[in-house]
């Protein structure tokens, strides 16, 4: 079995086809794979709807959907106040957003990699001792 913290803008692509949504994919393909996420995931991805709606990319039908998809996926949840001041203190370290962090030190304490499509938060953390818990989404088949 392996570990992976999964962030919002890979989940996303399991429902919705766009960039990398082929390899977004294989994370659950492997019944395997043991994905992690905080507890603040669904309200990311709540958000990431909400914003597709306003921009008409979606309907509020079509998004309650694809979130009742996401619902179903195997998940372990964790608190994200047991993981904020470790967040907090690489955030502050590497100048990124804290939410991104809590995706970062959820790997850390679990010995995982968080797989992230966020290629700003990649480079940003690229010489940091923390980058060997970061895999961008192109090098995940790799792994």
């Amino acid at each position: 079995m392996v570990k992976f913290v999964v962030d919002a803008n890979v989940a996303i692509k399991w429902v919705i086809p766009e960039i990398h949504t082929d390899i977004a994919i294989t994370l659950l393909d492997d019944d395997t794979n043991i994905l992690l996420v905080p507890d603040f995931f669904f309200p990311e991805i709540g958000n990431i709807f909400w914003k597709r709606i306003k921009r008409g990319e979606s309907t509020l039908d079509q998004a309650q959907e694809s979130l009742r998809e996401l619902r179903q996926v195997n998940l372990q949840i964790f608190p994200s106040a047991t993981l904020i001041k470790d967040a907090l203190a690489t955030a502050n370290r590497i100048d990124q957003a804290v939410y991104d962090c809590v995706y970062l030190t959820l790997a850390v304490n679990h010995n995982a990699k968080i797989v992230t499509a966020d290629e700003r938060f990649v480079n940003a953390i690229r010489n940091d001792s923390l980058s060997s818990y970061v895999c961008w989404i192109e090098d995940f088949p790799n792994l």
